[in-house]
């Protein structure tokens, strides 16, 4: 077995957090080993694990809009590879789900840096950002300057939540400017 056929194996596998939760665990990933992007979030919401599939959500169809592709093009695992910081679902709290789990980044994503090969990569959200840029980074400066991660070019986005509205009523220049210049860079990659 490849070691891109193991990580699979062992990340839809994965129950060690089974006792954290109140629901059956479902690790959530989807893409080819050498994909244009790899796109790294911070965990599935709860539509994503009913489905199974990653941005099956409102979060997802906002993301598509800033990307200006179709989801049939989100979802070709050539053009993208998606995974997150934890890999299932993390439950809910008072204002929105719980934090990802960071033992599931130590254990799979630290991997998928590792074994996946993209040509750039997107950060999404301040979970995901802190995770892999430290967090004494501004999540602003990361969003509005091009980052490097394993040696590749890296952009890093605000999270496409609906409750992630005031940030992006704060800054205008995030959709007006920078988002242009992502968007652009996506569709050189995907050819679309």
């Amino acid at each position: 077995m490849s070691p891109y056929e193991q990580l699979k194996a062992d990340i839809t596998s994965c129950r060690r957090c089974q006792i954290q939760f109140d629901y059956e665990p479902r690790p959530i990933f989807f893409g080819n080993q050498t994909p244009a992007v790899m796109q790294i979030s911070q965990a599935p919401s709860r539509r994503v694990h009913e489905s199974g599939l990653p941005f099956n959500d409102q979060s997802g169809k906002t993301l598509r809009e800033w990307y200006g592709i179709a989801e049939a093009d989100f979802y070709r695992p050539d053009h993208f590879y998606m995974t997150s910081v934890g890999h299932c679902y993390p439950g809910r709290q008072s204002q929105g789900d719980k934090a990802p789990i960071l033992e599931c980044a130590k254990q799979f994503l630290q991997r998928e840096l590792k074994i996946i090969e993209p040509q750039l990569y997107i950060i999404i959200g301040s979970y995901a950002a802190r995770f892999l840029f430290g967090k004494e980074c501004s999540l602003d400066n990361l969003i509005f300057h091009d980052q490097t991660l394993c040696d590749k070019q890296a952009y890093v986005l605000p999270h496409p939540s609906p409750l992630n509205r005031r940030w992006l009523n704060e800054h205008p220049q995030f959709l007006k400017e920078r988002m242009p210049i992502i968007a652009d860079r996506i569709h050189q990659l995907i050819n679309c």
